[in-house]
């Protein structure tokens, strides 16, 4: 897995009553939400980034209002839907 290093100013921490580990938790699954919701990478991916079994990512992604059901646009919804 690839390594990604941020500076978190200790004002911040400090602010949020965040410890370093809180932070590095906190910012793990930012990430994950970011790739899940910006660009498509799968519920499987994110979870590992987050560190999360997939079941409390998914729930995570609820707590967020990020819908685990994505469609490209409004005709492939309506064509889904017509199959259900």
């Amino acid at each position: 897995m690839g390594q990604v290093s941020i500076d978190i100013p200790e004002a911040v921490l400090y602010d949020t009553r965040m410890s370093q580990e809180e932070a590095c938790k906190f910012a793990k699954r930012a990430v994950a939400l970011g790739y899940y919701s910006q660009s498509g990478v799968s519920i499987g991916y994110c979870a590992q980034i987050a560190e999360m079994t997939e079941e409390d990512f998914i729930k995570y992604l609820g707590k967020n209002q990020v819908s685990i059901i994505q469609f490209d646009n409004e005709e492939e919804f309506l064509e889904e839907l017509e199959h259900a």
